[in-house]
C-alpha cells in the first residue's frame, strides 16, 4: 500500500470511550491502577475530563465475564451512552441532601434485587428483599433505569417531604414519615418497638441484599459513571447529589458484599468539597488518573499499530508498546518528522504535540491527543489528494499537516468543552478574541471593562478551569493562554499592552 492508501484506511480511534468499547481492550494499557481496580482494591477513580475514567468503566463492563469467574457481579447504575438516567431529576430534584441519601440507597437496593434475580440467587434474604420492594411497586422488572429511578424518586418524596403528601403533615414518631403515607420502607431504623413488623428501613434492605450475596459467595459492584453529565446544569443539585452519594458510599462499607465504584472528575470533587466535607478523610480507596510524556507516547503507539497497514508498512508487531521507550520513540519518529518548527531551540514533534493539546492546568488528556491525531490524518490525506508531495522517506505526515490540524482541535475544545460546561464565561472569553496571549489583571480589566480586582478574580477562576495558566507571583500575576485555545479565539502571540 502507498501512503495515500494507508491514510485512507487507518484511524486512531474515537475520542470518547463509550464509542469504541470493542476496540478499547486492544488499546488499553494494563497499569498498576487498572490491576488494583480490577482486583477490587479501588472504589473511587478521579481524573480530569478526557483522561480515561470512562475507559476504565467501559473495560470493567466489557470484562464482566472474567469478574463473574471471580464471583463478582457488575451492576451498571447509569446508561453507558445516550440520555443520563438522572435527567429527570433536573426538573424535579430532591430538595435536600437527606432526600438524596434515601434516593441513592433505595435505588441501589432495587438494582441489587434485580441482579440477584437475574443470576438466580435465591435465599430467605433475597425473597424478603423482593417482597418488600414488590409491595411498594419498586421492582425493576422490565423497567428502564430511568423509569425505575422516577418511581423511587416519587416514593422518597412522599416518605420524606410532608408537603408532598395529601391530607396533612403530621409525622409518625416511629417511622419518621408523614402519617398520610402508607409505604412500608422507611428511612430511619424503626427500632425494636416498631408496632408494624412489616416496616423495613432502607438500610435493612441493603443488609438483606448483602446477606443474600454473602450466602451465595458473591460480591456486587455497583458502577456509577457520567456524573459530570447527570447534574451539570445545576451546581447546587450536583453538590447535594454527590455529597449524599459519598455518604452512602461510606455507609455501604458496613456491607462487605456490596461495593460502590464511582468514576468522577477531579474538578467536580474539588467543587463539592470546597466548603468542607468532613467525611472526605474516610475515603481512602481511590486513585487519580494522570498521564505523562511516556504514557502518552505509549497511547499513540498502541493506537497506531492497531491499524494492520501501519504494522505491515513499518515492520512492527503487537509487542512494540511493551518495548523500551526508545524503541517506541523510534517508531513515532518513523511516522512523524523530528520537529514541526525547525530550529535548534524548537521542541521535538512529540513535545510540540503535547504542548498544543494541554490546558492551563498542565493536564494532557488523551481525548484531545486522539482528536489531534485523527485531524492530522485527515489534513495529511487532503494534502496528498490535492497533489502535494508525499512526506519524506517512511514518514506518513509532513510538518505543515500538524499546523493544519490544530485549529479544528482548538475549536472543538473551546466550543464543546469549555463553552458547553461553563456557558457563563463565554461572553467574557469572546471579548478576548483577537487579543494577545499574555495578560495582566490591568489589561484584562480594560478588555472586560471592570475593576482590576474583579478582573483578577475572574482570571484566577478561569485558571481554575484551565483557560489560563498563571505565571508570575500571587502579588504580581500574569495570565497566559495555552495553545489549545489560541486558534479558536484568533489570539496573537505576545504580551497585551
Amino acid at each position: 500500500m502507498n501512503k495515500r492508501e494507508i491514510l485512507r484506511t487507518i484511524t486512531f480511534g474515537q475520542r470518547v470511550a463509550e464509542e469504541e468499547t470493542d476496540a478499547l481492550g486492544t488499546y488499553f494499557v494494563e497499569t498498576d491502577n487498572w490491576d488494583r481496580l480490577f482486583k477490587g482494591d479501588i472504589d473511587i477513580v478521579y481524573g480530569a475530563k478526557g483522561t480515561g475514567k470512562s475507559a476504565l468503566y467501559s473495560l470493567l463492563l466489557a470484562r464482566s465475564d472474567k469478574l463473574f469467574d471471580r464471583d463478582v457481579l457488575l451492576v451498571a447504575a447509569e446508561n453507558p451512552r445516550g440520555a443520563t438516567v438522572f435527567r429527570d431529576l433536573l426538573t424535579d430534584p430532591p430538595t435536600s441532601e437527606r432526600e438524596f441519601i434515601g434516593l441513592w440507597k433505595l435505588y441501589f437496593s432495587a438494582l441489587l434485587h434485580s441482579v440477584l434475580r437475574d443470576y438466580g440467587i435465591e435465599s430467605d434474604s433475597s425473597i424478603r428483599l423482593g417482597q418488600a420492594l414488590e409491595r411498594e411497586g419498586l421492582i425493576k422488572g422490565t423497567l428502564s433505569l430511568s423509569s425505575l429511578l422516577q418511581g423511587i424518586r416519587r416514593y422518597v418524596r412522599a416518605a420524606l417531604n410532608p408537603q408532598a403528601v395529601e391530607g396533612g403533615i403530621e409525622i409518625d414518631p416511629v417511622s419518621q414519615m408523614p402519617k398520610g403515607f402508607r409505604g412500608k420502607i422507611i428511612f430511619v431504623d424503626p427500632g425494636r418497638q416498631s408496632p408494624e413488623g412489616e416496616l423495613l428501613s432502607v438500610d435493612a434492605l441493603l443488609d438483606l441484599a448483602n446477606k443474600a450475596l454473602a450466602a451465595a459467595g458473591r460480591q456486587a459492584w455497583i458502577l456509577l459513571d457520567r456524573l459530570d453529565v447527570a447534574f451539570a446544569e445545576d451546581v447546587l443539585l450536583e453538590a447535594n447529589a454527590l455529597r449524599a452519594l459519598f455518604r452512602v458510599y461510606l455507609d455501604l462499607m458496613a456491607f462487605p458484599s456490596i461495593q460502590l465504584k464511582i468514576f468522577l472528575r477531579t474538578d467536580i470533587w474539588t467543587r463539592i468539597t470546597a466548603d468542607g466535607f468532613r467525611e472526605a478523610s474516610h475515603i481512602t480507596r481511590h486513585i487519580t488518573i494522570s498521564w505523562n510524556k511516556n504514557s502518552l507516547l505509549n497511547l499513540v503507539v498502541r493506537r497506531a499499530i492497531y491499524n494492520d497497514p501501519i504494522k505491515a508498512a513499518y515492520g512492527v508487531t503487537d509487542d512494540l508498546p511493551r518495548q523500551p521507550v526508545g524503541d517506541q520513540e523510534g517508531f513515532f519518529y518513523g511516522l512523524c518528522p523530528d520537529q514541526v518548527d525547525v530550529g535548534p531551540n524548537k521542541p521535538t514533534t512529540l513535545d510540540w504535540l503535547l504542548s498544543r493539546t494541554r490546558d492551563g492546568t498542565q493536564v494532557n488528556a488523551p481525548r484531545e491527543l486522539i482528536h489531534f491525531l485523527n485531524c492530522l490524518r485527515e489534513f495529511q490525506l487532503k494534502r496528498q489528494e490535492h497533489g502535494e508531495p508525499e512526506p519524506e522517506g517512511q514518514q506518513l505526515f509532513v510538518r505543515a499537516a500538524f499546523k493544519d490540524a490544530l485549529p479544528e482541535v482548538s475549536k472543538v475544545r473551546l466550543e464543546q468543552t469549555l463553552y458547553a460546561e461553563h456557558p457563563d464565561w463565554k461572553a467574557r472569553l469572546e471579548r478576548l478574541r483577537g487579543e494577545k496571549t499574555l495578560h495582566t489583571p490591568e489589561t484584562l480589566a480594560v478588555t472586560w471593562g471592570v475593576t482590576v480586582e474583579t478582573a483578577s478574580s475572574w482570571a484566577f477562576a478561569l485558571a481554575g478551569i484551565g483557560f489560563f495558566e498563571v505565571r508570575g507571583s500571587r502579588q504580581s500575576p500574569s495570565f497566559w493562554v495555552p495553545f489549545i485555545y489560541r486558534d479558536a479565539l484568533e489570539l496573537v502571540q505576545g504580551t497585551a499592552d
